[in-house]
């Protein structure tokens, strides 16, 4: 395809954006690719033929961008020659198609991922790989898709658990069953972390009520502060991930009650010795937390001087609250 001056242009600028990480500026020039003769998703497709992996990573971004089944159908096709690359732009690539087609509101989005899958599943795959498509798939959820992640997990050698045993859970179960479930101490850490790792790709509204379950299932962990490197300390890492990637939504509709329990976990998680957990513990009372807290921040401050800029960040903002 022969490009105007225009077309390349906005095609050089929407590589150099993505490159950089800037989303806002890489989605105004994938509308720029439109100034020339060419639609812009015929633009986009000849940029996925391009052998550079980076060009075919921007496509993805400009097809995920435009929407749609059209895009939803051409991310699929790439998907297979992407997989048949096995080399490590094609991986790049792969990831960014996969997690794409999680985002595209395109009905036959969700049989282009469960078809990843069934792929997946015929070799031994890389765990990352697998708690990825969880992702997705979780973000296109529906109770067709139990079967297809039963089979896969029956074939799957990986050790569990891992994002399909989180996927299964929130698929076979009510936001109802699924607080139950959270407060079953029976119920191993590592079960309720992948769970909360779905949870934190997308929370729908109906799920929110579950926060004080797994809330509480925190604070017996917590109590004493959980050591590092154990399920306990990752479940809680992952419990407060999940409140600051929704922190709008669950920290301004959350009952008193809740947001003390919170404060609490969270001044305990500070105090401990894994530093995944004490870090978004400290963002958390950042939050939550009240200009009390702000002394027992100083007191843990970390010698790292990245990690201590951000106990000093919440300590500072909460003795801005007097």
């Amino acid at each position: 395809m022969a490009f105007t001056i225009d077309e390349a242009k906005a095609r050089e600028e929407l590589v150099r954006a993505f490159k950089e990480g800037d989303e806002a500026r890489a989605r105004g020039w994938v509308f720029q690719l439109g100034a020339g003769p060419h639609p812009i998703r015929s633009v986009l497709e000849s940029m996925l033929e391009e052998p550079l992996g980076l060009v075919r990573q921007a496509a993805v971004f400009g097809l995920e961008t435009l929407g749609g089944a059209a895009s939803a159908r051409l991310l699929e096709q790439q998907l297979e020659a992407e997989e048949a690359r096995e080399d490590l732009d094609g991986a790049a690539v792969v990831e960014d198609i996969v997690r794409a087609l999680g985002r595209i509101e395109a009905a036959s989005a969700r049989a282009s991922l469960v078809k990843r899958l069934e792929r997946l599943v015929q070799r031994e795959p890389e765990l990352s790989d697998v708690n990825a498509l969880a992702r997705m798939l979780w973000r296109k959820r529906h109770p067709e898709l139990i079967p297809a992640v039963r089979s896969s997990l029956a074939r799957l050698s990986l050790p569990a658990p891992h994002g399909l045993h989180g996927l299964l859970v929130l698929l076979e179960k009510s936001p109802e069953a699924l607080r139950e479930w959270g407060l079953d101490p029976a119920v191993p850490a590592a079960d309720k972390s992948r769970v909360l790792s779905l949870l934190e790709e997308e929370l729908p509204e109906a799920w929110e009520a579950v926060l004080p379950a797994f809330l509480s299932a925190a604070q017996a962990w917590a109590e004493p502060v959980a050591p590092p490197g154990g399920e306990p300390a990752y479940f809680c890492e992952r419990l407060l991930s999940l409140v600051l990637t929704h922190q709008e939504r669950l920290l301004a509709s959350a009952p008193e009650g809740v947001r003390s329990a919170l404060r609490a976990l969270a001044r305990s998680l500070v105090q401990g010795a894994s530093m995944g957990c004490a870090l978004r513990a400290a963002a958390v009372l950042k939050l939550a937390g009240t200009p009390e807290d702000a002394a027992l921040l100083d007191a843990h401050c970390p010698e790292d001087a990245t990690f201590a800029q951000v106990f000093r960040n919440a300590a500072r903002i909460l003795r801005e609250k007097h």
